[in-house]
């Protein structure tokens, strides 16, 4: 089957046109005179190869969830809100998701149900909390709920990004520099050294042994970081290899605490804005654990639904974690006493939220002056070892 651009007038003599489905020209061409139009003009849809398709990312998700909560308020049929979102859609990938829920919805289907036949566009709790929310008849109320709490989570995903990615590219680009000097100015300082035939200093001879082997061995110098990453990747793509690696990164030093301080605020938001909707509290733990973004985490949340199936407390098998700090586990055992968990979860969060800002600023502000010193020391070190050559013959004459 190929797709058909074409245009024709109708009986009335309007002009009309559009796009068909058909095998052939002639299948194509047959279709639209059944359907009375005349003075027909069919041509193949040229294909259209897009190096960069369009995604749609969670903002445009948020806002659009918090036009269809407005109009919902206003009263609006729920297929009509989507064709009103689609006349204002100016993104191409947004409209064609709009237009498939649209039509899964005027086939009888249900907001959430039709949600979760997206899973790249919808995750989990999303459709989870718009089931809770078609179910209890309350669905604007939890869009807008779901907006606030998707906003306060790209929030706090931004603060996390900024965090890793600051020291990371600052470690590149010194990598690159050191390399360019390496392969491509200390061999010609090599040569005008070797032209003068003094021994050199024995900075000067490690700072050239460095940049012969740079030069020799270019290909793993350049391969090596690349390969290395590779490897990370494939490794972060197995269930054990995750594992590891997350929890590797909730044990290192400075940045650890900023991560295990941004997954309990993750936690304690997405279980509040869970038990808020009503979710059942097994249910809701599955997918806090599905939405944790640390196979530590998740464990540690797989672990604590054990215990809830089994009649004990939430709080016991996070306390037994050590991820968990003891103000979280106390303040969750507080909330499951007197009954005012989602209340107690959101504070918590909120309080977290702060902490990471804080820690993320902190780690910042700590990393400026000892990246400095590190870019100072090499390549600071490497101009002196070169220039210390020509100080000896200037004290010489």
């Amino acid at each position: 089957m190929s797709i058909f651009v074409w245009q024709a007038k109708n009986k009335q003599g309007v002009a009309q046109s559009g796009e068909l489905e058909a095998v052939n020209a002639g299948t194509a061409t047959a279709i639209l005179r059944r359907r009375g139009l005349l003075d027909l003009k069919v041509k193949k849809k040229p294909i259209e190869i897009n190096l960069f398709p369009e995604k749609v990312d969670e903002k445009d998700i948020s806002i659009f969830f918090r036009q269809l909560s407005t109009m919902i308020n206003a009263g609006l049929p729920l297929v009509q809100c989507f064709e009103l979102a689609e006349r204002g859609s100016e993104k191409k990938a947004l409209l064609k998701l709009l237009k498939d829920i649209r039509q899964n919805l005027e086939g009888g289907n249900p907001l959430g149900e039709t949600l979760r036949k997206f899973p790249k566009e919808f995750d989990r709790l999303t459709c989870a909390l718009v089931e809770a929310g078609e179910q209890g008849g309350i669905l604007d109320t939890i869009l807008l709920r779901l907006c606030q709490y998707k906003e306060k989570a790209l929030a706090l995903k931004a603060k996390i990004k900024s965090a890793m990615v600051y020291p990371i590219a600052i470690l590149a680009v010194s990598f690159i520099v050191t390399s360019i000097l390496m392969i491509f100015v200390i061999p010609v300082f090599g040569e005008m050294f070797g032209d003068m035939g003094a021994e050199l200093p024995a900075p000067t001879q490690i700072a050239m042994s460095v940049s012969d082997f740079f030069v020799e061995f270019w290909y793993m110098v350049v391969g090596t970081p690349i390969a290395l990453v590779m490897a990370i990747r494939a490794l972060y793509n197995t269930p054990k290899g995750r594992y590891q690696l997350d929890k590797l990164l909730l044990s290192l030093p400075v940045l650890g605490d900023v991560l295990r301080k941004a997954s309990v605020a993750r936690f304690c938001r997405t279980f509040s804005t869970l038990s808020a909707a009503g979710v059942p509290i097994l249910e809701a733990l599955d997918t806090v654990a599905e939405t944790s973004g640390n196979m530590v985490i998740e464990e540690v949340i797989l672990s604590s639904k054990a215990s809830i199936s089994q009649g004990q407390t939430l709080t016991a098998p996070l306390e037994a974690s050590k991820i968990f700090p003891i103000m979280v586990t106390q303040m969750i055992s507080i909330g499951e006493q007197t009954g005012s968990m989602e209340e107690m979860l959101a504070k918590i969060a909120d309080f977290y939220e702060e902490e990471v800002d804080t820690a993320v600023n902190n780690m910042q502000q700590l990393m400026e002056p000892l990246i400095m010193a590190f870019l100072g020391v090499v390549i600071g070190g490497l101009v002196i070892s070169m220039y210390l050559p020509i100080f000896q013959m200037a004290s010489l004459v």
